[in-house]
């Protein structure tokens, strides 16, 4: 059995155990269950639980989430129009999200995938500043997708 304040009282039957935690107006809380003997403590059962509940939230706090923004062009976009799309890419990469660029294709574009490439690596080339190249362009089905991540 462990004292509230970490020092340990020695082996000892259960309902002793329970009257002293009674008498120091405390909760007895099995530690180790599954040890020969088991370990039990004498601590505020309800204070621990809170400090627990108080640690988790001020963990989930701390963290960071990312989102994954994601951008659909075409393998043939104007100029202006992928410079707009590459304002707002910036914009995600600021806020500290990661981008998903895909291009689609439609019938016969698909035989024209090269074109489709260079738009993203052009797309990459304006957003070069704020965000890098996570994973590079690939052709998955009738989509031609990259990733770019922010830079730290």
């Amino acid at each position: 059995m462990i004292d509230v304040d970490g020092s340990q009282l020695g082996v000892m039957p259960v309902k002793k155990a329970q009257q002293i935690a009674r008498e120091r107006k405390l909760d007895l809380v099995k530690v180790a269950p599954n040890a020969n003997p088991p370990v039990c403590r004498i601590m505020d059962y309800g204070k621990y639980k809170y400090e627990q509940a108080k640690k988790a939230k001020e963990a989930r706090k701390n963290q960071k989430v990312i989102n994954v923004k994601e951008i659909r062009l075409t393998p043939n976009i104007e100029e202006h129009d992928l410079n707009v799309k590459a304002k707002k890419a910036v914009k995600f990469l600021k806020n500290g999200d990661r981008v998903k660029v895909t291009v689609r294709f439609r019938g016969r574009e698909l035989g024209y995938t090269d074109k489709g490439e260079e738009v993203l690596m052009k797309f990459a080339e304006l957003t070069k500043e704020v965000g890098n190249i996570d994973k590079k362009p690939k052709l998955e089905g009738r989509n031609m997708i990259m990733i770019l991540s922010p830079i730290n």
